[in-house]
């Protein structure tokens, strides 16, 4: 007897947890005040049943320090940046939950230019 296909997550969510060491130029999406945001990501997927259909990630850098902190979600290439409680809580219902990215707290379309073409 053959099992039913386990479905796919319809979203992933890949949020930066990059912590530089003290002294780094570099700016970090983990820092003293932000550390507690992925963990705030977590239990809003939680308390809103979505835990498996949308699958949060904690990764390393995804390249965009400047702005952060950031996640990424997929499907579409969304580049959420300068994320805080209040963000987090609105991309979740407004995206997430919606279908409709949040415009405003997306990344300027500068820093986020159209992929590279591998196959040229």
């Amino acid at each position: 007897m053959q099992m039913p296909a386990m479905p796919q997550p319809t979203f992933y969510i890949f949020k930066c947890e990059q912590s530089s060491p003290p002294g780094m130029p570099k700016p970090s999406c983990v820092t003293q005040e932000t550390q507690g945001l992925f963990n705030h990501l977590a239990s809003k997927m939680m308390e809103k049943g979505l835990m498996g259909p949308v699958q949060p990630i904690r990764t390393s850098c995804l390249g965009r320090c400047q702005m952060g902190p950031v996640m990424l979600v997929e499907p579409g290439h969304h580049m959420y940046v300068q994320l805080s409680k209040e963000k987090i809580d609105r991309i979740v219902e407004e995206h997430i939950i919606g279908g409709n990215p949040v415009q405003e707290y997306l990344i300027p379309e500068q820093f986020w230019g159209e992929p590279i073409n591998l196959n040229q």
